[in-house]
């Protein structure tokens, strides 16, 4: 284990806390012109999301109704009813997004993989960092908002559904999270630079509240037009 994710997971609990975690789950409000791009807009606004923490597993409620569910796994997502009726579902999602360039609309399924993949990654980190088959590098210091942030590269096992398979994390003094680089695959590999702020504590596990993604330009800032996504998470719970 690298000394910057020691330090990551002592920030953020601890690596026995996080082993004991079952869920984490918190209402959310989604904004930024993603929605919109893809003509999907409105679906996921707000409500609650629940990630399990130990298996990629989540669920987004409500979700193309008020009585309905997403549910999602690497290998499948359905939307469902209250009661447990399986409304549509779709296999092996990922092989859907085959040819999708940045404006490819997506369908209410697809959305579903999208929330699904990105929130579970989002909100096990850096728990995430230690399950099998996920490879950490130290790649050295980024200058940034007046401070130097040390990075993290951390590439994911095909096992895994994440936004790309290779990925770079930004740690500030404090030993926090305040950025993370990666290319949505599922949008043609666009790259994407992804801001978290609001940290706090919840029985003893760290999760930030606040998200802004932003296109990333090719000298590695981010570009301050469109906002993307935003993220706002409270009422967090940590079971």
């Amino acid at each position: 284990m690298s000394s910057l994710l020691d330090t990551l997971l002592k920030t953020y609990g601890g690596l026995e806390r996080w082993q004991e975690v079952t869920s984490i789950s918190a209402h959310r409000v989604f904004g930024g012109g993603l929605w919109d791009l893809k003509q999907v807009p409105g679906i996921v606004d707000e409500g609650e999301i629940t990630v399990r923490v130990q298996e990629e597993h989540v669920e987004v409620r409500p979700f193309t109704g008020p009585d309905r569910r997403l549910t999602f796994t690497p290998d499948r997502v359905s939307v469902e009813s209250d009661a447990g009726e399986v409304v549509e579902s779709l296999d092996d999602p990922v092989t859907s997004f085959a040819g999708h360039g940045v404006e490819t609309p997506w369908t209410h399924l697809q959305l579903g993989y999208f929330c699904g993949h990105a929130m579970w990654t989002y909100l096990t980190e850096p728990y995430v960092f230690t399950y099998p088959g996920v490879e950490v590098e130290e790649i050295g210091p980024w200058s940034e908002q007046g401070g130097t942030w040390q990075r993290l590269r951390v590439r994911f096992p095909a096992g895994i559904a994440t936004m790309s398979r290779e990925q770079v994390v930004y740690v500030d003094d404090d030993g926090l999270v305040r950025r993370r680089d990666y290319q949505v695959d599922v949008m043609g590999g666009s790259p994407a630079a992804h801001y978290l702020s609001g940290h706090r504590e919840v029985d003893g596990i760290v999760v930030p509240t606040s998200r802004r993604i932003f296109v990333r330009g090719e000298d590695g800032h981010p570009l301050p037009e469109p906002l993307l996504v935003s993220i706002e998470l409270s009422d967090v719970t940590v079971a």
